[in-house]
């Protein structure tokens, strides 16, 4: 969670953004306009609270994974160096655990020396984000994200995505999107001069920079091509790339609880998943044999190389636990009602719950702000109804509380100030809702300082790698997992278990815990 610099418009009604996406994504939509409405445009000169820890970090790796350095004289290596910052700022920053950077390593080695073009030096960016992806930029960078490993199964089904990736590198198809770079130039300089926010000026060109790692339908199925035969010289598995495209579809589906959700950064967004396509990817690998009976999946060495790889949101965003949120930095805590989901973004932490009640809590630096009630009434909250401004203290933290309303939504504000910061809630439900004190009440009433204790006890979660011991089942495995609801669904997915499929003992297996 980091948060931007925007103000807060509640009479702008977003809701027709999403008319032609069907019925059952409008039914999604409206139950969260209301948090649409309450992060659309943008906030008048309050810097972010987490901005700098944001950018702090942010450089081109000096330790490639792969080679000591990328081609200098190569002006597609200049035009990935180039975009390489904005890249991993998007994503979080890099991820560094030597034991997985070995493992990555080893992966795109073996693809290496057999690759069209072994003379091809790349460059291998872990990005620290929870997002399923992968993607190349002109040069031979490369960049997968945890969240893909996390989701993978075995060596194979990660080597499958790099000799994609790596595919697109040597297939030139970067020169083509070089050409869309030019207009997208334009673009950039409209959105440098339009966002007055610094951070989200430069996520929105990151953003359009991320555009340009996509491909044409032609060019994907290209490198499908490439990429396979790439596995099965390789030694991998070759039947993986359809394998693992089955798995993100099935996390896709998993992960699409609303519409809103931003899937921009995710694989499937630039990397379509048609059954045609998967299909395809069958028929090329059976070039190499039979399924199941060529390449190494290399699954024992894979599990060994992420056992303990960071999984979720990073401590630096905060956690979600259950109804809580929590931030150790910021040494803040909050629960949301019973039956409502927190989903942390990066410019806020928004949550959804029954009959169209949503939350937005973000923070701003305080600067010089005296007064809260003249804060609330500086014009950041459009709709804003000033007699109903109180000035009050929620947890021994000076707070103030207002209303504020628009055509179809009503709304509660309360912000809070701690220290050198202003902490921001925004409750929206349906006008003539009941619900909206209730909500609104258990916000205030659980937010708290975290106190020393709390914080030191916080801990990530983490992919741990477990031995199934005799009597031990999907279902007494899968109740130890942590930070879901959907324990079950979770730990088959992550361990592409169907069903109906049982554990063996002495099998290894995937849990998330801390």
């Amino acid at each position: 969670m980091t948060f931007p610099s925007e103000r807060i418009d509640i009479a702008d009604d977003t809701t027709d953004r999403a008319r032609d996406t069907g019925r059952r994504r409008q039914a999604r939509k409206r139950r969260l306009t209301a948090l649409a409405l309450a992060a659309t445009a943008l906030l008048s000169g309050c810097q972010s609270v987490i901005d700098q820890t944001y950018e702090s970090g942010v450089k081109p790796s000096t330790s490639p994974q792969i080679v000591d350095e990328v081609q200098k004289n190569d002006p597609r290596a200049q035009m990935g160096a180039r975009e390489h910052p904005r890249i991993v700022a998007s994503y979080g920053g890099e991820y560094h655990d030597a034991k997985t950077e070995r493992l990555v390593a080893r992966i795109a080695g073996a693809l290496t020396a057999v690759s069209e073009n072994p003379n091809q030096s790349y460059r291998i960016t872990i990005l620290n984000s929870p997002a399923i992806n992968a993607f190349a930029l002109p040069g031979g960078y490369l960049y997968v994200t945890r969240g893909l490993l996390a989701l993978a199964n075995d060596a194979s089904e990660v080597a499958a995505v790099l000799s994609h990736e790596m595919a697109h590198v040597t297939a030139n198809h970067g020169i083509e999107r070089q050409k869309r770079e030019e207009a997208e130039v334009i673009a950039s300089r409209v959105v440098a001069e339009v966002l007055s926010s610094d951070l989200a000026g430069k996520q929105a060109l990151a953003r359009g920079k991320l555009r340009l790692a996509a491909f044409s339908r032609q060019q994907e199925l290209q490198a499908d091509v490439i990429g396979v035969r790439m596995l099965g010289e390789a030694g991998y598995d070759p039947f993986a790339a359809a394998r693992f495209l089955d798995s993100m579809a099935a996390y896709a589906r998993f992960s699409a609880v609303d519409p809103e959700t931003d899937q921009s950064l995710d694989f499937l967004s630039s990397h379509p998943s048609a059954p045609q396509r998967v299909e395809l990817a069958r028929q090329h690998a059976r070039a190499f044999g039979q399924e199941g009976t060529v390449g190494d999946k290399g699954r024992d060495y894979y599990l060994t190389g992420i056992d303990g790889l960071l999984y979720g949101d990073s401590p630096e965003e905060g956690y979600v636990r259950n109804d809580t949120f929590l931030h150790a930095g910021l040494g803040i805590r909050f629960d949301v009602p019973e039956g409502f989901r927190i989903d942390n973004k990066a410019e806020a932490v928004l949550a959804t719950g029954p009959d169209e009640t949503a939350i937005r809590f973000d923070g701003v630096q305080a600067g010089d702000t005296a007064s809260l009630s003249n804060y609330l009434t500086s014009g950041w909250v459009a709709g804003l109804l000033p007699d109903t401004v109180q000035e009050t203290t929620i947890n021994g933290l000076p707070a103030a509380t207002a209303r504020a309303s628009a055509e179809r939504w009503d709304f509660d504000v309360t912000v809070i100030r701690l220290d050198k910061q202003i902490f921001r809630f925004l409750t929206a439900v349906p006008k003539g809702s009941s619900a909206l004190e209730a909500t609104a009440n258990t916000l205030r009433q659980t937010f708290r300082r975290m106190t020393p204790q709390e914080i030191a006890s916080l801990k990530p979660l983490r992919v741990r790698v477990v031995t199934v011991q005799p009597g031990e089942t999907v279902t007494t495995m899968a109740a130890r997992m942590m930070g879901t609801d959907r324990k079950l669904d979770l730990f088959r997915l992550i361990n592409a278990l169907s069903t109906g499929a049982s554990l063996s003992p002495g099998q290894r297996v995937k849990i998330i815990s801390e």
